[in-house]
C-alpha cells in the first residue's frame, strides 16, 4: 500500500475517500458454488481488485491505467521509466496517492527539464487491465529505438529452478484471490531480491522496475522473472529498465523475441521446475 497518501478535498466530503479507506487489494466476497453433481454450496471467496488511476504529471493527467492499488509509487515511477518518459529516478521529485470515489490519482511532479518526453510518449487512453500499447498514436511509438543491453552477468538453470520454486509463497495477494500476476527481481543465484503483483502483467512489471529503481539494486546484477506470457511489450520495459535476462513461464510472441534478439537481452520463456527454453542470446546461461 502506497503509505504517501492524503485526503482529496476538492470533492464534497461525501464523495471523497480517506486515506485509510483506500481500496484493498484483495477482499471476501460471498459466492454460491454449483457442482455438476447438483451439490450447491455458499462459501466466503477472496477476490481482487482493480482500481482506474489516473497518473498526473506536473498537473496534466496523462494515462488511466487499471490496477491494483498497492505500491503505487513503485508503479509511478516504473510506468514513468519504461514509458520514456523519465530516464532516472531522480527526475521524479514527489508522488502523492490520493484517493477519490471512482478510482485514485497518482499526482507525480516531474522535474520542468523531462516534461517533454510527456508529449513525445503522450496517451490519452483509459487502459485497461491487460493493455501495454494501447492509446500510442502512431506504428513509430510501438517500433520504438531501444538501447543495448549490457553487462556479462550469467546465471545458472538452477537459479531459475530456485527463483520459480519460491516464487508463489512471495505472491501473497495472488494466494488469496488467484487473479494477480507477479513480477520478481532476483539475484544471480535466484534469490528473490524484490516481488511485486498486480492484476495486470504490464503494471506488476512496472512496479517491479519502480521498486527496483527506489531500492538502488543494479538491475544488471539479477534477472527477472515474470508470471505471464511475454508480449513485446514486456521486453521492451524489461530492456529500457537494463535487465539483461528476462525469464517467462508462458511463450513468447515472434515480435518479443526480434525484440529480444537486437536489444541482445536473453530471454527464457515456458520457465518450468524441470526446463526452460532459451529463446535469445543463451551466453548468458550456464549449464
Amino acid at each position: 500500500m502506497d503509505k504517501r497518501l492524503k485526503q482529496d478535498n476538492s470533492e464534497p466530503p461525501q464523495e471523497s475517500l480517506l486515506a485509510a479507506d483506500m481500496p484493498p487489494v484483495v477482499a471476501p466476497v460471498k459466492l454460491r458454488q454449483l457442482r455438476y453433481d447438483g451439490t450447491i454450496l455458499d462459501r466466503l471467496d477472496m477476490l481482487a481488485e482493480e482500481v482506474p488511476v489516473a497518473l498526473v504529471y506536473n498537473g496534466v493527467s496523462h494515462a488511466v491505467m487499471m490496477a491494483s492499488p498497492a505500491d503505487l509509487e513503485d508503479f509511478a515511477r516504473g510506468f514513468s521509466l519504461s514509458e520514456g518518459i523519465i530516464e532516472q529516478s531522480s527526475e521524479i521529485r514527489g508522488v502523492e496517492a490520493i484517493p477519490h470515489a471512482k478510482g485514485i490519482e497518482l499526482i507525480i511532479d516531474l522535474a520542468p527539464g523531462s516534461f517533454w518526453r510527456l508529449k513525445e510518449r503522450r496517451r490519452t487512453i483509459a487502459g485497461r487491465t491487460g493493455c501495454g500499447l494501447c492509446g500510442l498514436d502512431s506504428l513509430e511509438a510501438v517500433a520504438r529505438d531501444l538501447p543495448k543491453v549490457s553487462g556479462d552477468t550469467k546465471i545458472s538453470l538452477g537459479a531459475i529452478k530456485h527463483a520459480l520454486a519460491t516464487l508463489p509463497a512471495a505472491q501473497t495477494y495472488n494466494a488469496q484471490a488467484y487473479a494477480l500476476h507477479a513480477a520478481a527481481f532476483c539475484d544471480r543465484d535466484g534469490k528473490l531480491l524484490l516481488v511485486r503483483e498486480d492484476v495486470g502483467r504490464h503494471n506488476a512489471l512496472d512496479k517491479l522496475i519502480g521498486a527496483v529503481m527506489g531500492s538502488g539494486l543494479d538491475p544488471k546484477n539479477g534477472f527477472c522473472v515474470i508470471t505471464s506470457r511475454c508480449s513485446v511489450e514486456m521486453v521492451q520495459k524489461a530492456v529500457i529498465a537494463g535487465m539483461p535476462i528476462l525469464v517467462s513461464v508462458s511463450a513468447p510472441t515472434l515480435m518479443a523475441r526480434r525484440t529480444a534478439d537486437e536489444a541482445g537481452i536473453t530471454l527464457l520463456a515456458l520457465a518450468r521446475d524441470d526446463s526452460a527454453l532459451v529463446v535469445t542470446h543463451p551466453e548468458r546461461i550456464s549449464l
